[in-house]
């Protein structure tokens, strides 16, 4: 294994559990982010080297890459920080992987795919939750049926919860519906406009179309042109979403969203130790062929944020180590459905 890691945006919620973890995956990253105070704690605490810098600033950017051969960025929201360090990492021929979930960064992230290879570097976003097992799934779908014209994924959580950066990304989508995948095109649909009952194992479960990550990354995976991405919610949450059309314009003020912050600032950091370990996601799936052949698989893994700190560094060792493919690239494409297996607390059901 050659080379530096470097974790921007170590001082949040995810980047200190990816801390927790990383000494056990072999690896030691350098620590990065804007709070030159937050991360001098955590250099201490972790006996780690670190630097610090503003996405905003090229110049800085580019110092803080020196000598780094991998950026594993988890400073959200990924809509305003991805792209300045995707720039950075292209300027610099240095690996970009990051844990996002928004469809418009994933697209943002394809469209580069080209400067990429000439840079000799991979870009995966979601290396996280978002995309890892529902990626695994639909890779291992698309296996099994090779012919599939529709996939339909889902996932549900058993306890669990979410942390600062997850609700404040949520809150600036605000009012923006969802999406879903229609003959090869990433399409505007209604949030919650699709839903279906889905047994993961204690009975059906409703569960609503949600404009997930999938919608982007699972064409790349599959070739598939028809994505839908569920997730489980409970009757009363659907009906109350289902109306969210006729209000997201009072849901895309400024005024709205900056009480949705001031609330998730109120909040904890995210979910304790306890409460992640008390919690389990579940992940369905399913492709269909023109003739009305189909495949269904289900797995379970660890909770959301577990999951996303041991995914993050199993990727990010495997590209120090030179395990990579040059240009855009997604989780399962790049390293096939087994990947999920790699991950603690996983398992095919």
């Amino acid at each position: 294994m050659t080379g530096n890691l470097l974790l921007y945006g170590a001082n949040g919620y995810t980047g200190r559990l990816i801390l927790e973890y990383a000494e056990r995956h072999g690896l030691s990253p350098i620590l990065a982010g804007r709070n030159e105070s937050a991360i001098r704690e955590l250099s201490s605490q972790y006996d780690l080297p670190y630097r610090t810098g503003s996405l905003t600033n090229a110049d800085e950017m580019d110092n803080l890459l020196k000598d780094i051969s991998v950026v594993l960025h988890v400073a959200g929201p990924f809509s305003e920080t991805a792209r300045p360090m995707v720039e950075a990492c292209l300027r610099n021929s240095i690996h970009y992987l990051d844990i996002t979930g928004e469809i418009p960064v994933f697209e943002y992230a394809r469209s580069l795919d080209g400067k990429a290879r000439g840079a000799g570097i991979m870009i995966m976003p979601g290396t996280g939750f978002d995309v890892v097992p529902t990626d695994c799934m639909a890779k291992r779908l698309r296996d099994q049926l090779s012919d599939a014209t529709h996939l339909e994924l889902a996932f549900t959580s058993i306890g669990g919860g979410i942390s600062h950066g997850t609700a404040t990304t949520m809150a600036r989508s605000l009012g923006e519906g969802g999406a879903i995948r229609s003959n090869g095109k990433i399409i505007s649909d209604p949030l919650g406009n699709h839903s279906r009952h889905i047994d993961f194992g204690k009975g059906p479960q409703l569960v609503m179309s949600i404009p997930w990550g999938d919608v982007s990354t699972a064409y790349h995976t599959t070739g598939i042109p028809n994505i839908i991405v569920y997730t489980g919610i409970p009757p009363r949450i659907h009906r109350i979403l289902k109306l969210q059309k006729l209000y997201n314009w009072a849901l895309r003020t400024g005024w709205a969203r900056k009480k949705a912050q001031q609330w998730i600032d109120k909040k904890p950091a995210g979910p304790s130790p306890e409460t992640r370990s008390n919690s389990r996601s579940y992940v369905w799936g399913q492709v269909r062929n023109s003739q009305g052949s189909s495949s269904t698989a289900m797995l379970t893994c660890a909770d959301g944020y577990t999951l996303t700190a041991h995914s993050s560094l199993i990727i990010a060792k495997k590209v120090l180590e030179g395990n990579f493919s040059n240009g855009y690239q997604t989780p399962a494409g790049c390293y096939g459905s087994g990947l999920i297996d790699e991950i603690p607390g996983s398992a095919w059901l």
